[in-house]
């Protein structure tokens, strides 16, 4: 079920081949990107998932960490708004997600922290318990607040809390964009699968390059 599909010396080729693949099966919507209206979401990127020796070590996952970090300096030197999500769970805020995995990101093991590279100061870090990073959470409140209209969805994984939390962005009348090179999750057919569907109706493809030269230039 896991595979690596990007590595260090991949990555760049990898994603732009699926951005290539999903623009000639969906089209290129030509959504402006604002630097001035963006906030980035790097989503759940904490050592239960990047650690090789936690069970849901995600293998693409460490390369992709790199250009979150890139795309994070970029965002903070425009001045625009970083947000980190971290999954806890305890028994009783679980929800399905406990039947479902059988298996929950407890506070204080270690594994639930955010990852060293991107726990930067100055951002804002946000606990959520469920795939949604709106649910139960003030992240709606925090982007009205800072003038947001567009969000850039980084993280894991791919095929559920990024996909999920850019729908649940999309309906409250959000602009999502999503760097192909910016998320992770355990194989390729996941992560192509959500890219081809939120291209369709929910997101922006595009590369992690494209919106650091944006903002770079704003």
């Amino acid at each position: 079920m896991k595979t690596t599909y990007f590595t260090e010396e991949t990555i760049d080729a990898k994603a732009e081949a699926m951005l290539a693949r999903v623009r000639d099966l969906v089209g290129r919507r030509d959504t402006p990107f604002a630097p001035d209206g963006c906030a980035l979401l790097i989503l759940d990127v904490q050592r239960y998932f990047s650690d090789p020796a936690s069970h849901a070590f995600v293998p693409s996952l460490p390369p992709v960490i790199a250009r979150i970090k890139e795309l994070e300096a970029a965002c903070t030197a425009a001045g625009r708004p970083v947000i980190l999500t971290r999954h806890v769970n305890t028994d009783e805020d679980a929800g399905l997600l406990g039947d479902w995995w059988k298996d929950l990101i407890r506070a204080g093991t270690g594994f639930d922290e955010i990852v060293e590279e991107l726990a930067t100061a100055g951002s804002i870090v946000l606990e959520k318990t469920q795939y949604d990073a709106f649910h139960a959470t003030d992240l709606e409140e925090i982007l009205k607040e800072r003038g947001v209209s567009q969000v850039v969805v980084t993280g894991v994984m791919t095929h559920l809390c990024c996909e999920t939390t850019a729908r649940s962005a999309f309906v409250r009348g959000l602009a999502v964009f999503l760097p192909v090179d910016c998320t992770a999750t355990y194989n390729e057919e996941f992560h192509f699968g959500s890219l081809l569907n939120l291209a369709h109706g929910f997101a922006v493809p595009l590369l992690a390059k494209d919106i650091i030269t944006r903002l770079e230039a704003a």
